[in-house]
């Protein structure tokens, strides 16, 4: 029987005063954990690094949980629901028992397992748990086993070689550069030399002077070697943590586990598309990577659609259709009208530049370039003329590269569900994430997890449609945040990053000089800012960090500055009043070339402990922290000294 329950939580801002739940193995003393190291032993060798991956998911994964009570642990992102609705499937297939708990952060993680750990032996944890050391956060006991189904990368060294406690649930064909297992950990007693005297008796005074003398030089020479050692190793771990970045999508390997047992259904392929999607429209896989899973996930639609064209069920009312696409990248412009989207999505209103009047008036030329009447495309798309509609990509692409718009369409899928519901995978990615962040007060976060996840259900379609209106509303306000942003000059250069933040908009500025030197000096007038309700909308880290990255490349194409085009980006969020606290984001330059790696994770805590700044670590992504408004300033300067 399948159990869906919530356990932890508490307050998100308990543990600060330096309090850090990301530990890293670069401040271990180059030992494993007990447990770790013990199992270690028991095999009597050094592991490579390749053998602590789960490499038979179906034999040792699902077979080893498939008859025991499982505590399923999900991250609050829309890949992680997807992985989540794919293995919640196989186990109602198999009756397999299970809690589910959503956690959004290392705090709610740590909570969850505390409440389960005397219930439960088995912990799956999707999309959370591989980048930092598992052991010793939980503290689990030695016969608990851990299976780890994360993207974020790079995973910690001490989960990488424990293959007793820990099972990464993750592809191998990624490129994951674990160091070697003698360059990071070394036994205390290594190469220790524990010859007693025993053969020194009888000798004569001058032989013993000389063996002392001996020994003495070997052990210094051991000492020489260690230190040697010691510096390598902190030179390879700092090579290998300093950035963070994704690998492939969790919906897919789960996915992936179900084709391997022959339980792939049409539902579970739609759910790892819209996984990887996710993974597209947050900007956190190359465009490469993204379309070498598209070529995977093409060759699995395509069988699927072949083993059911003979099928009656194929064109009944609730029949599921999942199509590729050549389509236009324009955000909800299905379910929206075509010049919202064009408005509100960001890759043309960066090139647009519509937050000025010049950006409006070559809209206004584009529309007329592709022979649309404004009349047509200001109403709902749905109810445009069909003569229009027939070749209206074609019209919109070719137009679009006479504008510099070279990427106006894109690899992606659709999903019919009868005759007429249709919906882009990044339609249901928009509408899932605004169910889950969704600011409503009535609403806990528990609460908003499990629309979210209902919504993936064709069987949900009315909170689909609830959360496509979400969309809309946060693509809007998301645009009119980042034209008052740049209007107004709150985008400015730090040195070595630029720097934006939304409080200083949200009061005056006192008179006087600012005591802090980079904050401007120019309140925003923008109704989008001056409210509460659009600010409380970028505050939880998915909404943060999409309008972070989609504020940079409006940045970078409206400004002449080449220097500044190249900066990474610094943005804070007001994370509530009574709290006194402001969320912070780091956000990688924004180049062609980007490999989408993002090294302010690691910054973020050297600025922390440099200054003694009030910090908490508690979200998935490193590059996500919270921070005491009051030590905003010195953190900010030793960011800056940091990077310079």
């Amino acid at each position: 029987m399948a159990q869906s329950e919530r356990r932890g939580g508490g307050d998100p801002r308990r543990g600060w005063v330096g309090r850090r739940a990301n530990r890293r193995s670069a401040d271990l003393a180059g030992a494993l954990t007990a447990a770790a190291l013990a199992g270690l032993l028991r095999r009597g060798g050094r592991p490579a690094a390749g053998a602590m991956f789960v490499s038979d998911f179906r034999r040792e994964f699902y077979e080893v949980v498939q008859s025991q009570r499982v505590l399923l642990v999900v991250a609050a992102d829309v890949d992680a629901l997807c992985a989540c609705k794919i293995l919640q499937a196989l186990f109602q297939c198999d009756h397999v028992q299970y809690t589910l708990v959503p956690v959004s952060g290392w705090q709610e993680l740590e909570t969850a397992f505390l409440e389960h750990k005397e219930q439960f032996r088995y912990f799956i944890l999707i999309n959370c748990g591989a980048n930092v050391d598992l052991l010793d956060i939980l503290q689990p006991d030695e016969d608990t086993v851990f299976f780890v189904c994360d993207t974020h990368r790079p995973v910690n060294v001490v989960n990488v070689y424990n293959e007793v406690q820990i099972k990464l649930l993750i592809k191998q064909d990624d490129d994951l550069e674990v160091p070697a297992y003698d360059d990071i950990f070394r036994d205390e007693d290594e190469g220790e030399d524990h010859s007693g005297n025993e053969s020194d008796e009888g000798s004569e005074p001058s032989e013993k002077r000389t063996r002392l003398e001996e020994e003495i030089a070997e052990r210094t020479l051991k000492r020489r070697q260690r230190r040697e050692w010691e510096a390598r190793r902190r030179d390879i771990l700092f090579d290998y943590e300093q950035y963070e970045y994704h690998g492939t999508a969790a919906a897919m390997l789960m996915f992936d586990l179900a084709w391997m047992m022959s339980k792939d259904l049409g539902d579970m392929l739609w759910w790892a598309i819209v996984g990887l999607t996710d993974q597209w429209v947050q900007d956190k896989i190359t465009q490469m990577k993204y379309v070498t899973d598209v070529g995977l996930l093409q060759r699995h639609v395509s069988r699927h659609n072949h083993r059911h064209e003979d099928d009656e069920h194929a064109l009944s009312v609730d029949c599921m259709r999942i199509s590729f696409e050549y389509d236009l990248r324009l955000a909800l412009y299905q379910h929206w009208s075509l010049h919202d989207s064009l408005c509100n999505t960001c890759y043309t209103a960066a090139r647009f530049k519509l937050w000025s009047l010049h950006g409006q008036k070559r809209l206004q030329e584009f529309l007329a370039d592709v022979g649309l009447p404004l009349k047509q495309v200001k109403q709902k798309f749905q109810s445009m003329d069909v003569s229009l509609k027939e070749n209206l990509r074609e019209m919109i692409e070719e137009s679009a590269n006479k504008f510099g718009m070279k990427d106006m369409r894109i690899q992606t899928f659709s999903v019919h569900f009868g005759f007429k519901h249709k919906f882009l995978a990044s339609d249901v990615v928009f509408a899932t994430m605004s169910l889950m962040e969704s600011p409503e007060k009535d609403g806990s976060g528990t609460d908003n997890f499990i629309q979210a996840l209902d919504s993936l259900s064709r069987g949900n379609l009315d909170t689909l449609y609830r959360g496509l209106e979400l969309a809309k509303r946060r693509l809007r306000a998301t645009q009119q945040t980042i034209a008052s942003c740049l209007c107004t000059n709150l985008v400015i250069s730090q040195g070595p990053f630029l720097y934006c933040s939304l409080m200083e908009v949200s009061s005056p500025p006192a008179r006087g000089p600012s005591p802090a030197r980079w904050l401007p000096l120019t309140a925003c007038p923008h109704p989008a800012l001056q409210g509460t309700p659009d600010v409380a909308l970028f505050s939880r880290p998915a909404a943060l960090s999409l309008l972070g990255k989609q504020l940079l490349k409006s940045f970078v194409c409206s400004t002449k500055n080449r220097r500044c085009k190249l900066l990474p980006l610094v943005m804070a969020v007001p994370l509530g009043v009574q709290q006194g606290t402001v969320t912070l984001v780091g956000i990688p330059p924004e180049t062609d070339s980007s490999d989408r790696k993002n090294f302010f994770g690691r910054a973020f805590e050297k600025a922390a402990e440099g200054t003694s700044s009030r910090t908490l670590h508690n979200h998935f992504d490193l590059s996500v922290i919270e921070l005491k408004a009051e030590h905003r300033s010195k953190f900010l300067d030793a960011l800056v000294s940091l990077l310079s």
